[in-house]
C-alpha cells in the first residue's frame, strides 16, 4: 500500500491514514555491480488488460490488487486485495488469464473467498480499533501443496493509543480457512523505536529452491537502519531467507534507488518508494526479480524491475543497525523501466508472478497494479516476456 493510496483513500473518506518519516540523512549506496549482475535478463512487453473500475464480482468490489501468483494445482491465478475490510471482508480472488505470445487476451474472475482468522471469522475493519485488523499485500501459492501464504503489513499507529498490529505471514487453505503462520525474524517486529516504518513492512514474499526456502523483504528501511531515500541517496532494505519452519537462513541488504524527481511543493504528501514484490528464479535460490515502486507528487509513478542476487552479499542477520555500517549489499541490474515498455499507463504495480513459457523459450512475467479503489488509477494486468 503506497503513500498515494493513503492520499487517495483519505480523499475518498475510507479513513486510511499514513505518515512516512522524511529523508533527512544520507543512506548507503549500492556497491558496483559484480560478475553475477552481467547475467541480467531482458524484457519486452507482450500486452496488457485493464479491468473496469470497481468491478462488482459476487457482491465484492474488485480493486486494490496488490499480489498475484499462479496455482499449479488448478492452472488459475490468485490475486489478493488490500481492502482492509473497509468495503468488504479482506479477501482474495481466483482468475483465468489468457496470456500468450500475442498478449493478454482475457482476464476472467472465477471465485473469491474471505481470509479467515484462526477461529473461522472474517477479519474486522480497522475502524473497530480492536487490534485484529490486517493489511493484506502479497500472496503466494505453496509449490508443495498449493496452500496460500500471504503477507500483511500490520500497523504502526500514527498516534499514541491504537494498538500495534504486527506484520505477519499467514498460511490459508484455498478456501480461506486459516492453517498457520510463519515465524518472522525479530527485527521485522514493530517496537516504539525500532522495526518497520508505518506502511513499509512486509509486502514481498516468494518461494525458492522448489519450495524449501521462503524469502521476504521489508518494503522500506527499518527505523534503526537509517532514513528513507531522498533525491541524493538511496537506502538499504532487508531481505530474509527462511526455512519453511521459520529458521533464518540468511538476511541481506538490498539497495533501493534514490527518489527520481522533486515533489510538487504544494502537495502535503512526500515521496513514497520501496519494494512491493520479489520473485525467486526457478533455478537459482539466490537470485530474484525485485520490483521497485516509487510515487512522487506531481510526477506520478516510476516502476523498475531488477535482477538481483544475494550471492556475495553480507549476511546482516546479526547486524543490529545498518546505519553507518560497511556491508556488501545485494548486486542488482536493471531489467526494465516501465516507462520504456510502451504501456498505455504506468501505475501502482505491486504484484508479479511467473507465467507460461513461450515457444521462443522466453518465460512470461505477469504483473498487476493496485488501483487503490481510486477512479484516477487502474487495475492493470501486464505480461512481459523475459529472456
Amino acid at each position: 500500500m503506497s503513500a498515494s493510496l493513503i492520499r487517495r483513500a483519505c480523499a475518498a473518506a475510507l479513513m486510511l491514514t499514513s505518515t512516512l518519516a522524511p529523508a533527512v540523512a544520507a543512506a548507503p549506496q549500492p556497491a558496483s555491480p559484480g560478475p553475477d549482475a552481467t547475467r541480467a535478463v531482458q524484457a519486452r512487453l507482450l500486452g496488457e488488460k485493464i479491468l473496469p473500475h470497481k468491478l462488482d464480482f459476487r457482491g465484492t468490489t474488485v480493486g486494490g490488487l496488490s499480489g498475484i501468483d499462479r496455482d499449479r494445482c488448478t492452472g488459475e491465478y490468485v490475486l489478493i486485495s488490500d481492502d482492509r475490510s473497509f468495503l468488504q471482508p479482506a479477501r482474495f480472488y481466483t482468475a483465468k488469464l489468457d496470456v500468450d505470445a500475442g498478449g493478454v487476451h482475457a482476464v476472467d474472475l472465477t471465485g473469491t473467498h474471505p481470509l479467515l482468522q484462526p477461529d473461522g471469522s472474517v477479519y474486522p475493519s480497522p475502524a473497530l480499533g480492536d487490534g485484529k485488523a490486517i493489511d493484506p499485500e502479497e500472496i503466494r501459492v505453496d509449490p508443495l501443496d498449493c496452500a496460500y501464504w500471504w503477507g500483511q503489513e500490520g500497523d504502526r499507529p500514527a498516534v499514541v493509543g491504537p494498538p500495534v498490529i504486527q506484520p505477519s505471514i499467514e498460511i490459508s487453505e484455498p478456501d480461506g480457512t486459516h492453517r498457520g503462520r510463519l515465524r518472522l525474524p525479530e527485527n521485522y517486529l514493530i517496537t516504539p523505536e525500532r522495526g518497520p516504518r508505518r506502511n513499509q513492512a512486509v509486502e514481498a514474499l516468494t518461494f525458492g529452491a522448489r519450495g524449501r526456502i521462503v524469502t521476504s523483504a521489508i518494503e522500506g528501511p527499518l527505523l534503526q537502519d537509517g532514513p528513507v531515500p531522498d533525491l541524493t541517496h538511496g537506502a538499504l532494505v532487508r531481505v530474509t531467507q527462511q526455512s519453511r519452519g521459520g529458521r533464518v537462513l540468511g538476511q541481506f541488504a538490498y539497495p533501493i534507488e534514490k527518489i527520481f524527481a522533486e515533489s510538487d511543493p504544494n502537495s502535503p504528501w512526500g515521496p513514497d518508494t520501496g519494494v512491493p514484490s520479489l520473485l525467486a528464479f526457478p533455478d537459482d535460490p539466490d537470485r530474484y526479480l525485485v520490483l521497485e515502486r516509487t510515487w512522487v507528487a506531481g510526477s506520478g509513478y516510476k516502476i523498475r524491475l531488477y535482477d538481483a542476487t544475494t550471492r556475495g552479499a553480507t549476511d546482516v542477520r546479526a547486524t543490529d543497525s545498518l546505519a553507518g555500517q560497511r556491508v556488501v549489499p545485494m548486486r542488482k541490474r536493471l531489467v526494465a523501466d516501465f516507462h520504456t515498455l510502451g504501456l498505455s499507463t504506468v501505475d501502482n504495480t505491486e504484484g508479479m508472478t511467473w507465467g507460461p513459457v513461450l515457444p521462443t523459450g522466453e518465460r512470461t512475467l505477469v504483473l498487476v497494479s493496485d488501483d487503490n479503489f481510486d477512479k484516477d488509477a487502474v487495475t492493470q494486468i501486464v505480461a512481459l516476456a523475459l529472456r
